[in-house]
């Protein structure tokens, strides 16, 4: 594909004429066609190295990543094309990055990390380590435990990223109550306990006491409001603090050692995912003609939390689309890019079937 094609595709996403497009060629050199800051999330998962063996034409064999003779190589591969996406990506934007390990000369080759770590020399700032459970995996291993999980790292440009926590909430079905006419928390909660202990406390000043019971009389209105539904009070020398008892290390135990008491609390529209998820990998799209395929469901959260309504999302490893679908589905739009004719006819024909969501005026 021509630097002008591609140019004249990713103008008209970005224009809104389209909302998608599949270029076709080597992904550094097709980012490098791409205008600076014009995407606002990369999700992706390049080529595994030393792996598998994809559809691709005999005289792009010698591009594509994952054939390299050695693991330095591939790392260094990798970094270059995310040197090269960083330029193409939005400063307040993301990068997604699923990849998997390899055992070589029946060593880990700790793969995903040996990658991780030389893009965050490159300037990349990790935020999570996601592992990805994908509840099954290789049976044939007789002297080790089986493997069923992959790294999903999240990187930003800068400290400063677009990030809608609302949107992945997870709401607790457990809700705040009243017994014997006082609210109580999700789990029972109410208060009685930490204004006694406020009352008793030695270590307390008078000025602390009653800034800690103004505190947990905000609380609990907070709570009888419906803004939250638990919490936990935690005082100086009645409690331990959470991770570390040291002020320079820990933020919460700076609360205790400046204010004398600390509050978390739960708020009613739900918590964050946690880090790890269990999802199962995708078969519809597997068959025969690709060997590893996104499920769509393991790209719902980060589409929704770092790329804004009609926003672009780009998958720089496309494969057959996985990506592409999952954002218009969300009402993003999408740009794919790949090494193979094949698998670009296929995430074309997977998405023209695909239902997806227009941006609300």
């Amino acid at each position: 594909m021509s630097g002008s094609e591609i140019i004249a595709i990713v103008n008209g996403i970005i224009n809104g004429d389209q909302r998608f497009g599949f270029l076709n060629g080597n992904s550094i050199d097709v980012l490098r066609n791409l205008p600076s800051e014009s995407v606002n999330c990369i999700i992706t998962s390049p080529p595994y190295w030393a792996q598998r063996e994809y559809d691709i034409d005999v005289e792009d064999k010698e591009m594509e990543i994952g054939r390299e003779s050695d693991h330095e190589r591939y790392v260094q591969s990798l970094r270059d094309v995310f040197r090269e996406a960083k330029r193409v990506l939005k400063k307040d934007g993301s990068l997604w990055l699923n990849i998997g390990d390899k055992y070589h000369n029946k060593a880990l080759m700790g793969m995903p990390w040996r990658v991780a770590l030389s893009l965050m020399d490159d300037g990349w700032i990790l935020r999570n380590d996601i592992i990805w459970d994908k509840m099954k995996g290789t049976q044939s291993c007789r002297d080790r435990f089986r493997d069923v999980y992959e790294h999903f790292f999240h990187f930003v440009r800068s400290p400063k990223y677009y990030y809608d926590a609302d949107s992945i909430r997870v709401i607790s079905p457990r809700k705040p109550k009243k017994i014997n006419g006082e609210i109580v928390s999700a789990t029972g909660v109410s208060g009685k306990r930490y204004k006694r202990l406020i009352e008793e406390s030695t270590e307390l000043t008078e000025a602390e006491k009653t800034a800690a019971s103004k505190a947990l009389e905000d609380t609990l209105a907070q709570l009888m409001n419906g803004e939250i539904v638990d919490f936990r009070m935690t005082l100086r020398g009645t409690q331990r603090t959470y991770h570390s008892d040291n002020s320079k290390v820990s933020g919460r135990a700076k609360e205790l050692e400046n204010k004398g008491f600390f509050i978390m609390k739960m708020s009613s529209k739900g918590f964050l995912p946690s880090d790890i998820w269990r999802i199962t990998p995708e078969d519809t799209w597997r068959k025969d003609e690709h060997y590893a395929v996104f499920p769509e469901e393991l790209l719902q959260n980060p589409i929704l939390a770092t790329c804004p309504r009609d926003g672009i999302v780009l998958d720089t490893f496309s494969g057959t689309g996985s990506t592409i679908a999952a954002a218009l589905k969300l009402g993003r739009k999408g740009i794919g890019i790949d090494l193979s004719n094949r698998y670009i006819d296929i995430a074309k024909q997977r998405v023209s079937n695909t239902s997806y969501t227009l941006p609300l005026i």
